[in-house]
């Protein structure tokens, strides 16, 4: 069985209408790009989640979150590394985005 890779789930949240990117913000904050609002990512709409470990290499680690912003209520996407890679503040967002801390 071959599993799904990061760039096949975004290929299908956007086939499913995610059309927006999120981004962090260096306050650990989630950003729509289609129309700037900011939102404490604890108060985000999650509508879907899939998370991804690489076989063999820590780096490889990543979770994309299918996301809808309460501002223009676009649906979206946040990819995000996790583990030893992401920065601090991906680290926030995704342990507050998460009901189970990665």
């Amino acid at each position: 069985m071959s599993w799904p890779t990061v760039v096949e789930e975004i290929d299908a949240l956007r086939a499913r209408g995610y059309v927006a990117d999120f981004r962090v913000t260096s306050d650990g904050e989630l950003r729509c790009d289609t129309c700037g609002h900011t939102l404490d990512p604890r108060q985000a709409t999650i509508e879907t989640t899939a998370r991804f470990e690489g076989a063999s290499n820590p780096d490889d680690q990543a979770v994309v979150f299918g996301l809808r912003c309460d501002g223009c209520g676009v649906r979206g996407v946040l990819v995000a590394a996790y583990g030893p890679t992401a920065t601090a503040e991906e680290a926030d967002v995704i342990t507050a985005l998460s009901s189970d801390p990665l």
